[in-house]
């Protein structure tokens, strides 16, 4: 029974902490939009753009002719 002493405070006190991480995240606008995260998933990449010489902006293959 001593041991309800010790979990009953350290219980509320961690309700007190997510409680004040979730009015932290409404007022911070973390709820605001729902539905664009989950979209950009299913968006398609932009295709590579190209530098000045030529080459993708993207790395560059490794060449697959060399013997290892």
């Amino acid at each position: 029974m001593n041991i309800l002493l010790f979990l009953i405070p350290i219980s509320l006190v961690m309700i007190g902490v997510a409680a004040g991480i979730f009015v932290w995240a409404v007022r911070h606008g973390q709820f605001e939009d729902l539905d664009t995260p989950a979209l950009d998933v299913l968006r398609d990449d932009a295709p590579p753009t190209r530098d000045k010489v030529g080459t993708s902006s993207t790395a560059a293959e490794p060449d697959r002719n060399d013997a290892d």
